[in-house]
């Protein structure tokens, strides 16, 4: 059963809390693992856990923002201040990665032997696992809410999990064989993966600001729902795209062009009436035209 526009605010507001408060845990615990170890790559993944705390910081400021209702001003709502947060958290995503990048140069020409690696290992178990359970939480979150913002969030702690499991790995390789260099490697590894992310999310949030059609998954199932229509009714120009987890569909329906206004309106608010069983928040702007009648369409000029 589809969640209601409250359920899913306060899912929103609740992952976005958690993830504040596990970044700034995490980011202590790594400080103590880099005071204590002198490694790169931890300290590469506190920088991550610093940059968390702002990136999760702009999302909760995002999502209580996009849960506002429309205004006069902004009808189509809020929505899209999720998009806008993950752009900023793409830019900051990268700008940790460029500065961990420059400092594994530098330690390659200026080599650091690394100190008490076992507690390094001990911190980064545990933020690995503390990790592993906001990113489950994340995840049924967005999948629920289909959030802009918290799918982003929850992408930088899937990066961090990543990052953790491989300085665990690099800590174990030093503890036992002292292959020190293995540190500096895994920090670049880890910077070229953070801005390869932050350039998907930065991809991801400017497709639907700049109001990218939706999956054909959900084109296609606006045509099956409309032709369940007793009359079966045939559309055109449809118009779709994301405000923000919230869908908005635009389209001409076509209907015999002599049925009074009223049965064409009847007919239309049955026709929104399926379509909100399967999308229940969606808005729905639907244009009657007479069924075969001549006129310049959006379908064509696409198509041509």
């Amino acid at each position: 059963m589809p969640l209601t526009q409250d359920q899913a605010n306060k899912l929103k507001k609740a992952a976005a809390t958690g993830s504040i408060l596990l970044a700034l845990t995490l980011c202590i615990l790594k400080g103590f693992g880099v005071f204590y170890t002198g490694s790169l790559a931890v300290l590469s993944s506190m920088v991550d856990s610093l940059s968390d705390i702002f990136a999760s910081l702009i999302t909760f400021i995002a999502v209580k923002i996009s849960v506002k209702p429309a205004s006069y001003q902004y009808r189509y709502g809020y929505g899209k201040a999720e998009a806008l947060s993950a752009l900023f958290q793409a830019a900051f995503i990268a700008g940790s990665g460029v500065f961990i990048l420059y400092d594994a140069f530098m330690r390659l020409q200026n080599p650091v032997s690394l100190q008490q690696t076992d507690f390094g290992l001990a911190i980064m178990i545990i933020s690995l696992i503390l990790t592993l359970i906001l990113v489950a939480f994340q995840h049924y979150v967005a999948k629920l809410t289909n959030s802009q913002a918290i799918i982003a969030d929850s992408l930088h702690y899937s990066v961090d999990i990543m990052t953790n499991l491989s300085i665990i790995i690099s800590l174990v390789v030093i503890h036992f064989w002292q292959l020190t260099w293995i540190d500096t490697l895994m920090a670049a590894a880890i910077s070229i993966y953070l801005i390869y992310n932050a350039y998907t999310l930065a991809l991801e949030a400017s497709g639907l600001l700049l109001d990218r059609e939706l999956g054909e998954e959900i084109r296609q199932s606006i045509y099956s729902i409309v032709s369940k229509h007793p009359l079966s009714p045939k559309i055109h120009d449809l118009r779709t795209r994301d405000l923000g987890g919230i869908y908005m569909f635009e389209f001409h329906l076509e209907l015999d062009g002599k049925l009074d206004l009223y049965t064409a309106h009847r007919y239309t608010d049955e026709v929104e009436n399926l379509i909100r069983q399967t999308y229940p928040e969606a808005q729905i702007i639907i244009h009657q035209d007479p069924s075969g009648i001549s006129e310049e369409r959006l379908d064509n000029k696409l198509k041509s």
